[in-house]
C-alpha cells in the first residue's frame, strides 16, 4: 500500500527534532556492546524452519481455492455474490473448526476498527462520525462436501468460525464450503477499496469482497487477528476463478487472465487488445474520445470471467468511464504478460495516466530481471479514489497522480507483487516485511527506470532522521495496529527501506546482498516466512552474522551517535583519533581526513570495532599532522548528532 504522507510536514518535523538534538552534545555513552553483540540473538531452528533460513522438508502449508460469482448494482453500490471454497488441510493436525476473514465488516457500525477511530480529526481508515453502515450480509453457509449441510457458524466482528461436524484429518483432508453473501461497497473503503465519481460514471474499486480463509500455520496455528484498518492481510495460496456480472456498458478489470474476451469486448476492442499483447508500445483499446460510445456498445449486463493461479487474493474494478490501454511485458524466460491501465478522462494526459502503462511495463520487467520473474498473465493498473493499494495482478492508484508521483505509486504497488504476493509474509503482524522491502526495491527502480528519469525525486534518508529516530518513533517490529498512525510511514516504509539500502551499499556490498536477497525470495516464494526466517536466510547466504544489525535496527528502536572525542597530532607519527559510540546502535565508521599539506584520505572501519568497547583509537596512515577529521562526511549512516562528527585543528 502506498503511504501518502506530506513530505513538507515530515521535513519540517524532522528538522525541528534534529535541531533540538544537535543543540547539545552528549558527554556520556549509553552504548553497551554486550547487549548489541549478544551471542543469544537467534532462536534455534524448528522441524519446519531450518536455522539457515530455509523451509525444511517437513514444512507444510494449507491451501484455499475459490470459485467466485458476483454481480454489481451501480445504483445501490451493492455487490451480491457467492463463493465456493475448497480448503485443504496439509497440516499434521486435526482441524475441528475453521476461521475465515470477513474484512468488509470493518465498515459495519460498532466494528472494533470503527470503535477505535478518533473522535476528532480524521484517520485514513475511517471516522468516528461516519454515517455509513456496511459489512457482510450472510445469506447462507453450507458444507458442500457434506451433502450441502447447513454449517454451524459464528460471526465475531471481522471473523467467522465454522464448527465442523467432522474434524478435518491431517495431511490432505479437503472440505468444500459455499457462502452466499452481499455487501454495500463503501465510497471510502479505508484507502483499499472505494467509489470514484467521474463525469462519465463511477469507478468501482472492489477489494476484500469475499470471505477468505485465515491462515493456519506452523507458527501460531490459526491467525485470527481482527481487521482494524492499519494492518493488512495474511492469506493462503490457491487458484481463484471469478465470474463477475457488471451493468451494461461497464468494463471489468480483475486479477489474472480474462477468459472470455470475445464475449465481452467489441470486435474493435478485441482486435486492439490482441495487438497490445504483442506490442512494446502502448496500444489504445478504448480512447478518450470513445469512452461514451464504448459505454453504449452493450445494452445488457455482461459476465466477465477471470482466473488467477497460485495467488493469495484477487480484486477487480468496474466502470463505464474507462479509457483503456495496454502493452506487452517481456519476461526473462521469454514468456509474455500484458500491462494495462484503465482510467477516466480526468486522468488523461502525457504527464498523467497516458504514461501509466509504460510505468507498469517498466516496473514488472525491471523487478522480474532483478529479483524473480513476474508470475501472472496480466498486470492491471486502475485509477481510483484509492491512493495506492495492491492485489495480485491488479493495483489501484490515485486518479490525480502525475509524473514522478504517478511513477512512484505505480512502481510501489506493483513492487508488492514480490512482497507479499510472491513472498507471502504476515502483513497483519509484520507490515515492514512487505512495505519496507518494497520501499527498498523502489529505491533501485528510481535509478533503473528510463535511465534514471525520476532519480532523486524521493527524499534522502538524511532528511528524515528526525522522523525515523526521533523521540516519537517506534520499533519497526511493532504491529501496525498498535502503532501511532503518524509513525506508519516511518516504521513500515522508510526506516526498513533505508536499513536495507545501508545493508546493500555500505555493509555487505551489492554483490553479496543481491545474491542473498534473491535467495530469500526464491526460498520463500509462495510460502509464509517470519522475520527470523529472513534474518537467518540473509545471514547464511551472505556469510555474515548480522545479529547486531537486526537487533538494533528492526527489533529495537536504537539510535546512532558516533563522535570524535580527540585527535592527537604527532609531527613524526601522524595522528591518532579517538572515536566514541554514544548511543545504543552501532555501525561501521567512515573516516575521512585532510593533512596540513592538503593531502586527503578515507577508510571504512568495520562494525567490529564496537563489539567490546564504546571508545576506539585509530591511527591514521599519514606522516604529518592532520588539520581536520570527519566521521561520515556524506551522511550515509543515521547519525543523530552530526555536530560531534568533525574535528578541526585549533577549534
Amino acid at each position: 500500500m502506498q503511504k501518502r504522507i506530506s513530505l513538507l510536514g515530515i521535513l519540517c518535523y524532522a528538522f525541528t527534532i534534529a535541531s533540538a538534538q544537535n543543540a547539545t552534545t552528549k558527554a556520556l555513552s549509553v552504548y553497551d556492546p554486550h547487549v548489541l553483540f549478544s551471542p543469544l540473538f537467534y532462536p534455534e531452528g524448528s522441524s519446519t524452519r531450518a536455522a539457515d533460513g530455509t523451509a525444511t522438508t517437513a514444512y507444510w502449508q494449507n491451501r484455499a481455492d475459490y470459485n467466485l460469482t458476483a454481480s454489481l448494482n451501480d445504483v445501490t453500490n451493492e455487490i451480491t455474490g457467492s463463493v465456493i471454497i475448497t480448503y485443504k488441510n496439509n497440516s499434521p493436525h486435526n482441524l475441528p473448526f475453521l476461521w475465515l476473514q470477513l474484512d468488509q465488516n470493518l465498515f459495519a457500525k460498532g466494528s472494533r476498527g470503527q470503535d477505535r477511530m478518533p473522535v476528532a480529526g480524521k484517520s485514513r481508515y475511517g471516522s468516528a462520525s461516519t454515517t455509513f453502515n456496511g459489512g457482510y450480509k450472510i445469506a447462507g453457509v453450507k458444507i458442500v462436501s457434506d451433502n450441502n449441510t447447513p454449517a454451524d457458524y459464528l460471526i465475531d466482528d471481522t471473523r467467522m468460525q465454522i464448527r465442523l461436524a467432522r474434524a478435518m484429518k491431517p495431511a490432505g483432508d479437503v472440505v468444500k464450503i459455499k457462502i452466499d453473501y452481499a455487501f454495500t461497497l463503501p465510497e471510502e473503503g479505508a484507502d483499499r477499496c472505494g467509489i470514484l465519481k467521474t463525469k462519465n460514471g463511477n469507478i468501482f474499486a472492489v477489494a476484500q469482497w469475499y470471505p477468505r480463509l485465515c491462515v493456519y500455520d506452523d507458527v501460531t496455528g490459526w491467525n485470527t487477528l481482527p481487521y482494524l484498518g492499519p494492518s493488512e492481510f495474511y492469506l493462503e495460496y490457491g487458484d481463484l476463478e471469478m465470474n463477475i456480472t457488471a451493468p451494461a456498458g461497464h468494463i471489468v478489470a480483475a486479477s489474472g487472465e480474462l477468459l472470455n474476451p470475445a464475449e465481452v469486448l467489441t470486435a474493435t476492442q478485441l482486435q486492439r487488445w490482441n495487438a497490445a499483447k504483442n506490442s512494446d508500445k502502448t496500444v489504445m483499446i478504448i480512447t478518450e474520445n470513445e469512452v461514451t460510445a464504448a459505454a453504449k456498445a452493450t445494452a445488457k449486463p455482461l459476465t466477465w470471467k477471470y482466473k488467477i493461479q497460485n495467488a493469495r487474493d484477487a480484486s477487480w474494478a468496474s466502470s463505464k468511464a474507462f479509457i483503456w490501454d495496454a502493452a506487452k511485458i517481456n519476461l526473462p524466460d521469454g514468456k509474455k504478460s500484458i500491462a494495462q491501465s484503465l482510467y477516466p478522462v480526468e486522468s488523461a494526459g502525457e504527464k498523467k495516466w497516458s504514461r501509466a502503462t509504460e510505468y507498469v511495463k517498466g516496473s514488472i520487467e525491471n523487478y522480474s530481471k532483478r529479483w524473480f520473474q513476474y508470475p501472472y498473465p496480466a498486470a492491471t493498473n486502475v485509477a481510483s479514489n484509492v491512493g495506492g493499494m495492491e492485489y495480485p495482478g491488479i493495483v489501484f492508484c490515485g486518479y490525480g497522480a502525475s509524473a514522478a508521483d504517478l511513477f512512484g505509486v505505480v512502481d510501489h504497488e506493483f513492487g508488492h507483487t514480490w512482497f507479499p504476493m510472491i513472498v507471502g509474509s504476515n502483513e497483519r503482524k509484520y507490515g515492514w516485511m512487505d512495505e519496507g522491502f518494497n520501499t527498498f526495491i523502489n529505491s533501485l527502480a528510481l535509478e533503473d527506470f528510463n535511465n534514471g528519469e525520476y532519480k532523486g525525486t524521493s527524499p534522502s534518508p538524511a532528511m528524515l532522521l528526525g522522523y525515523m529516530f526521533g523521540p516519537q518513533s517506534e520499533s519497526i517490529l511493532t504491529t501496525p495496529d498498535a502503532m501511532k498512525e503518524a509513525n506508519i510511514g516511518s516504521a513500515l516504509y522508510f526506516k526498513p527501506g533505508y536499513g536495507l539500502q545501508l545493508l546493500r551499499n555500505n555493509i555487505l556490498g551489492p554483490k553479496r546482498f543481491d545474491y542473498a536477497f534473491k535467495e530469500y525470495i526464491k526460498r520463500w516464494a509462495y510460502k509464509h516466512p517470519t522475520p527470523w526466517d529472513f534474518f537467518h536466510s540473509i545471514d547464511n547466504a551472505a556469510g555474515e552474522d548480522l545479529s547486531w544489525f537486526w537487533k538494533g535496527w528492526f527489533l529495537e528502536n536504537y539510535r546512532l551517535d558516533q563522535s570524535i572525542a580527540t585527535v592527537t597530532n604527532d609531527e613524526t607519527k601522524g595522528a591518532i583519533v579517538t572515536l566514541e559510540n554514544l548511543e545504543k546502535m552501532a555501525m561501521p565508521v567512515i573516516l575521512s581526513w585532510e593533512t596540513v599539506s592538503g593531502k586527503k584520505g578515507s577508510e571504512q572501519l568495520p562494525v567490529e570495532i564496537w563489539n567490546n568497547t564504546n571508545s576506539f583509537k585509530v591511527k591514521l596512515p599519514v606522516t604529518e599532522a592532520v588539520k581536520n577529521v570527519t566521521i561520515d562526511a556524506e551522511r550515509i549512516f543515521p547519525d543523530m548528532n552530526y555536530t560531534n562528527n568533525k574535528w578541526v585543528a585549533g577549534n
